[in-house]
């Protein structure tokens, strides 16, 4: 084996893909670009990092809810794009071309041109580690889409894209506890 840099160790673990966040403060809705995600438990507690770095960071800790959008492969130059501009100062959503759909529970849009969105609620903020605490409240999916791809973020300007699905669903049951 190679020795690798350990400021560069964060490119072999990637937590999941990347996502479009959306939140509406002051009257305006944004969308930033999250690569580091992660499910919490196997109900919908999510988290994300980002922090006072962020424009939308301020709607976040004010309105205490958002949106996690998932947009697949076709979507990976619109995502680069959003996650390269501030919301300051740009509208993203017409920038990119991004349709906003109405939420259900919260005052973030959906976007419909993303796989899935996942309405959320923030419930704790962790400012040592800039960890936003998510608790989705309703979500959707499209399964008209044909491309279902998720796109990771490697870290250092480089993605990976989802491949095939494998199944293995009867071998883990049989070995999950009972309940889950």
């Amino acid at each position: 084996m190679e020795s690798l840099p350990i400021g560069k160790a964060f490119t072999l673990i990637e937590p999941g893909p990347v996502v479009l966040v959306t939140t509406h403060a002051g009257g305006k809705d944004n969308v930033m670009t999250i690569s580091w995600t992660m499910v919490l438990d196997f109900s919908a507690s999510f988290a994300i990092t980002t922090g006072p770095w962020n424009f939308s960071y301020r709607a976040l800790q004010e309105t205490k809810e958002c949106v996690i959008a998932i947009p697949t492969v076709d979507l990976v130059d619109t995502v680069v794009g959003v996650g390269t501009c501030s919301g300051k100062d740009t509208d993203k959503f017409e920038r990119f071309g991004l349709t906003r759909e109405k939420a259900r529970h919260v005052r973030a849009p959906l976007i419909r041109e993303c796989l899935a969105n996942i309405e959320c609620r923030v419930v704790d903020i962790i400012d040592r580690h800039s960890i936003v605490v998510l608790q989705g409240v309703a979500a959707y999916f499209d399964s008209s889409r044909k491309e279902r791809r998720m796109i990771h973020a490697v870290g250092d300007g480089t993605f990976v894209v989802d491949g095939r699905r494998i199944d293995r669903k009867t071998m883990m049951q049989s070995k999950l506890p009972s309940g889950l």
